[in-house]
């Protein structure tokens, strides 16, 4: 199989942190069809040596291990080329189709890392350009707009010239091998299913924390703030993973209609939840590994009298037989304690205790994300107490035990990182973890309340210390279903 890749914002962050990376590994680890072509597109002013000595020195600035020798280099750059666009004008793209029709590939991938603000104006115009094909596919990079109604222009403009299955929207959780495992948890095994549900279950708590704060990005990150960024994708996509029901197969549609009627199911906003099931942050100056670090105001960029979020929490429930009444809380945010993303399933507590066990001690089920990948099932067993003389004796007190699976351990930690994954599906042409723009719309439809509620909020965020978890708010708000989030049980 031939393919072009045709890889806009070429030379741009995202680029050159995550996307060259991710198809030199595939290079590296003979995945890549071999008969490919990667054209970076930007405006700089660059011959194919020039970008390709660009990339070179980028690629030595990725981690040690996934680095390139002079000679995996050497035969990487014969794929990468380079062309110089504006892609306001009509011209750029007219070069562009004639050096990709003069390939004629079998596959064309349009990678749109760029701007949300250029996809309309980009698809149109390589539309206009004979550029839509049945053989061309067409990446879209979130954030996919800023709110509903520009969520909706961005898929009605590029629906209007590419066939859905011709579009790929990538949200790059969904290709981590963690989140593979989730559903393979699910529904490769028996063992969980029957438990799957509301008489078993007491909560499920999502958490993505990041150590990190904005860096330089402050400019960019206010205009978006920390629900628009995390929760409208990432973990509204854990939540329809942990709450979806099983697929009649594995086909990209079927997985998505069950995700779809998830989103679909979740509470919707009242004046009253809002006020008690939103929580929003901002993060303070703190320390973070030793070091003091500036508050979120102080950041590079950060305009004065900001009231963007950097931390949100909140609980929600999905209202279907399957989940009715159970709880579930979502919180991501920087600054925190500490980089960590999982997943925590808390059991309800046997209906009949026979054994004295430890105060709140309950069956768990920790799913780790990152940055360690794998899975925790929490047990009570029962213990053993020492008397002075007669040596080890058993009793009828239980004690907390787990059992650890440690996927990089296990399958080793070389294993197809997420937009590895990704790029390698878009090639082939596989929707399955792509999301489908009525997932997106309802995505959208479900956050927008909480937007609007923010606008006519006087309060504003609550300031939380950068390196804790968070504002107390957030503690307060699971306490009082009698819950604590897990880090602080």
């Amino acid at each position: 199989m031939s393919f072009d890749l045709i890889l806009f914002g070429g030379t741009g962050d995202l680029a050159w942190r995550k996307l060259l990376p991710a198809l030199f590994q595939s290079f590296r680890h003979g995945s890549l069809p071999a008969n490919g072509r990667i054209i970076g597109v930007a405006r700089d002013a660059l011959t194919d040596e020039q970008y390709r000595a660009l990339i070179a020195s980028r690629l030595q600035q990725v981690d040690l291990d996934k680095r390139p020798t002079d000679e995996e280099f050497a035969r990487f750059a014969q794929l990468l080329h380079y062309l110089r666009m504006d892609l306001s004008q009509s011209s750029s793209y007219a070069a562009l189709a004639e050096l990709v029709k003069a390939r004629n590939a079998s596959t064309v991938v349009m990678y749109l890392a760029t701007a949300p603000s250029l996809f309309q104006n980009t698809c149109q115009q390589l539309a206009a350009a004979g550029l839509n094909g049945p053989q061309v596919r067409v990446v879209l990079e979130k954030p996919l707009g800023h709110d509903l109604a520009s969520n909706r222009a961005i898929n009605q403009a590029v629906r209007a010239v590419y066939a859905e299955k011709q579009i790929f929207r990538i949200d790059h959780y969904l290709g981590k091998p963690s989140v593979q495992n989730l559903f393979a948890l699910r529904f490769g095994n028996v063992l969980f299913e029957p438990l799957w549900r509301r008489e078993t279950i007491a909560n499920i708590q999502i958490t993505i924390a990041e150590e990190l704060g904005v860096e330089k990005r402050g400019g960019y990150y206010d205009g978006i703030g920390a629900l628009r960024d995390m929760v409208q994708n990432h973990a509204l996509q854990l939540l329809c993973a942990i709450g979806m029901e099983p697929p009649i197969n594995a086909h990209a549609d079927a997985i998505r209609d069950e995700k779809l009627k998830v989103l679909r199911s979740l509470t919707p906003w009242t004046a009253e939840r809002l006020r008690n099931h939103v929580v929003r942050g901002q993060y303070a100056a703190g320390t973070v590994g030793g070091q003091a670090v500036p508050g979120y105001a102080q950041e590079l960029g950060v305009p004065a009298g900001t009231q963007t979020e950097t931390f949100v929490a909140l609980r929600t429930e999905i209202a279907n037989w399957r989940w009715a009444g159970v709880p579930f809380y979502i919180r991501t945010g920087k600054r925190l304690a500490g980089r960590d993303a999982r997943i925590v399933v808390n059991f309800r507590a046997t209906p009949h205790a026979i054994f004295s066990a430890p105060a709140g001690a309950v069956n768990r089920l920790v799913i780790h994300l990152q940055p360690k990948d794998g899975l925790e099932l929490h047990l009570l067993t029962q213990g053993e107490q020492h008397s002075g003389a007669g040596g080890p004796r058993t009793t009828q007190n239980l004690a907390p035990a787990h059992l650890d699976l440690d996927f990089d351990k296990r399958f080793g930690s070389g294993r197809v990182g997420a937009y590895e994954r990704l790029l390698l599906d878009v090639i082939d042409g596989r929707l399955n973890l792509f999301v489908r723009s009525d997932e997106q719309e309802e995505a959208w439809r479900w956050v927008e309340p909480v937007l609007h509620h923010w606008e006519h909020d006087t309060q504003g965020p609550r300031a939380y210390n950068a390196g804790t978890w968070g504002p107390s708010a957030s503690s307060a708000m699971i306490a009082r279903d009698g819950y604590c989030w897990h880090e602080e049980q």
